[in-house]
């Protein structure tokens, strides 16, 4: 689970399958698709993402905006709607609920993309004032193998909010390269996805 895990919550199974075709790269995998508040709390709460990708009107409703102040309240992830309305009504209860994005069916698949990368980012900045910073030496006080100055670089730009493609870019590395640096680090930091990773560094950082 290397890639951005996005959990698709969308009613019309066609577009859901779309979704999931389009985010099939290097930055992104689908940790689920559902299709109902209720089996999207469930995700949140026993599968979670990394980012939910969240239509508005779920069965003509606005069970979408239910779950985002629910994602606000309780999980802190990023979220961007995805709707096929546009209207000011609209709007302002998506606005209300401060998304990391928003996306208006039809959309292209780079479209999409950047507005994911965008998200996350949007989203860390956002936070990152409720969080404190990490730092390598006191991590690694508390881990029975280290990281590496390398694989602290690469924990850095998760941290901020960075894709597995925008880390590769920066360090003028591989793709393969940031994976294998990324496999490594969940391994020593006991994580198995980004939210988890970041989780953890959170916790040993108010240890501090």
């Amino acid at each position: 689970m290397i890639e951005v895990r996005v959990l698709i919550v969308e009613d019309e199974p066609i577009i859901a399958e779309d979704i999931a075709s389009a985010l099939k790269t290097n930055d992104f995998e689908v940790s689920a698709i559902v299709y109902s508040k209720e089996d999207a709390l469930a995700e949140l709460k026993n599968n979670q993402p990394d980012l939910v990708l969240l239509d508005i009107n779920l069965h003509g409703g606005e069970e979408g905006i239910e779950i985002a102040k629910l994602i606000n309240e309780k999980y802190f992830l990023p979220f961007v709607f995805l709707t096929s309305y546009s209207d000011k009504q609209t709007l302002q209860y998506a606005k209300s609920t401060e998304p990391s994005g928003y996306v208006v069916k039809p959309f292209s698949d780079a479209g999409l993309y950047a507005t994911l990368e965008i998200a996350l980012y949007n989203h860390t900045q956002k936070n990152k004032h409720r969080f404190p910073g990490i730092n390598l030496e006191f991590i690694n006080k508390t881990l029975p193998t280290h990281l590496s100055e390398r694989e602290f670089v690469v924990v850095e730009l998760i941290y901020a909010g960075k894709t597995n493609n925008q880390i590769a870019d920066e360090l003028f590395v591989s793709i393969n390269t940031v994976k294998a640096h990324i496999k490594s680090i969940y391994l020593k930091l006991g994580a198995f996805s980004r939210s988890t990773l970041i989780l953890r560094l959170r916790e040993l950082m108010l240890l501090k």
